[in-house]
């Protein structure tokens, strides 16, 4: 079977060194473990660590803090092996490209120099807690609060929705520090799993994604010290703008990938399945279905390599980013609903891989920024136009 993502210019001879063990690595261990980590909810801590001795976790981080010290591509080709390979990306990318990138980019030397090394390692999974009961895209409405008591902080409030709640070892905490300044007045803040007064809530029961841990998590009176701050003081939600670019761009890198994973699983069995004295795919209606979705997917694929150049070299804007998790998400959610089809009622069977690839690829559209909030944010640059 030939992989689309094959001979690539965006990536060179040590992109394909790398892509080529992580592939191996994830074919040995993910038929191990994945019905275990389905009936319980998350990938397992021993995994997580596995996958940090082999390099999967944070590629980017550099060597100082314990790192490969590669770019965002490496990154982007464990999310393409991850979400191929039937996991859920948004264990991964949550932790390696949204977590460690908050702290690269925002983090003191002491900061990087404690959790980067732990991240990479496996040892400590970062998550990041915006999300709210009442507050999702909508980042200003958010109510919880940090006040300032001395040079430390009381914080209190409640997140839902927190990708690897349970497993993580190490929270980003976005919370109100100034309640009369609306989205100028919110900080970001370092807490630990283990620090007084954070509780984990139920983890959450999904239609997809089953092997990632989804919860809800509770700040009850918790004491952080001032040198837990994120960058500076009432500057949180610049800094959650300028990283949601990144965050989309992960996002669309999955959806391509999973897309295409779906594709080649409806195109085996359309090779294999007979019906009438042939085989599905003999028939034109199947092959011209399947030669739309091949053609969407080359498209697709040109287009979001293009976005990962960009980005790369520090050009993608917040639109392109915007358009890179619309377009890709969206064509995610027709390709593998038109690959389902192809299996008939097998497909609806949760033994058959594609249904995994089904129910997982509903949510792409919802978090990060609903396919709704991605074209406002388009649209209002319209207006320039």
């Amino acid at each position: 079977m030939t992989r689309i993502d094959q001979m690539r210019p965006l990536f060179d001879e040590e992109h394909a060194i790398y892509r080529d063990a992580v592939r191996r690595f994830l074919a040995d261990e993910v038929p191990k473990g994945l019905e275990s980590w389905y009936a319980a909810g998350k990938v397992s801590a021993d995994f997580l660590r596995r996958c940090g001795d082999s390099g999967l976790l944070c590629p980017q981080v550099p060597e100082a803090y314990g790192g490969p010290g590669g770019d965002f591509r490496m990154n982007v080709v464990v999310a393409e092996e991850v979400a191929y390979s039937g996991l859920s990306q948004a264990t991964y990318s949550v932790h390696s490209d949204i977590v460690a990138g908050y702290l690269l980019a925002y983090g003191t030397e002491a900061q990087k120099s404690t959790w980067l090394p732990r991240m990479v390692s496996g040892e400590a999974i970062g998550a990041i807690c915006m999300t709210e009961p009442n507050a999702g895209s909508d980042l200003k409405a958010l109510r919880t609060r940090a006040e300032k008591i001395g040079d430390d902080y009381r914080l209190n409030g409640s997140k839902i929705f927190i990708t690897n709640g349970q497993n993580a070892g190490l929270f980003i905490v976005a919370a109100k520090t100034d309640p009369r300044a609306g989205a100028k007045g919110i900080s970001l803040f370092l807490v630990e799993g283990d620090r007084a007064g954070v509780r984990r809530g139920r983890n959450l029961d999904k239609i997809g994604m089953k092997d990632q841990d989804t919860s809800e998590i509770f700040f009850e009176d918790v004491v952080v010290p001032r040198e837990n701050l994120l960058g500076a003081e009432n500057q949180g939600f610049i800094a959650m703008m300028r990283e949601l670019p990144q965050e989309r761009l992960s996002l669309a890198v999955a959806a391509v990938a999973s897309a295409e994973r779906a594709f080649e699983l409806a195109l085996d069995y359309a090779r294999e399945r007979r019906a009438f004295d042939q085989s599905i795919l003999d028939f034109q209606h199947t092959r011209f279905a399947l030669a739309d979705v091949k053609t969407e997917l080359t498209v697709a694929r040109y287009f979001i390599d293009e976005c990962i150049r960009r980005h790369v070299a520090g050009q993608l804007t917040a639109e392109q980013g915007a358009m890179a998790k619309l377009w890709t998400t969206e064509l995610q959610g027709r390709v593998v609903d038109r690959c389902l089809q192809t299996f008939g009622g097998y497909g609806y069977m949760t033994e058959y891989p594609i249904s995994q690839f089904y129910t997982a690829a509903r949510v792409q559209r919802i978090y990060g920024g609903t396919s709704e909030i991605m074209r406002e944010i388009i649209g209002r640059g319209l207006h320039a136009n």
